[in-house]
């Protein structure tokens, strides 16, 4: 079991290096000045959201979050 944990452990270095490293990479998200005239409209990158750099981003924020949580707790557990 000794050895699990240590395989664990270090996937969840490696997790929180990745996740620190996903976030320090994301655009902020102020509108700027456009938001306040109501200049903000759909443009052909905020439609294709999901495929771009930025989506692929926040996809794999989620995913290393999610990881984050279920091996922190999977780690607390005393075995």
């Amino acid at each position: 079991m000794e050895i699990l944990r240590i395989i664990l452990t270090v996937i969840f270095v490696i997790d929180c290096i990745a996740l620190t490293v996903i976030v320090l990479m994301q655009e902020g998200k102020s509108a700027g000045l456009g938001a306040i005239s109501g200049g903000a409209t759909e443009t052909f990158w905020s439609k294709n959201k999901g495929r771009s750099m930025e989506g692929t981003i926040v996809k794999s924020t989620k995913f290393l979050a999610i990881l984050f949580l279920v091996l922190a707790a999977v780690l607390n557990i005393n075995f």
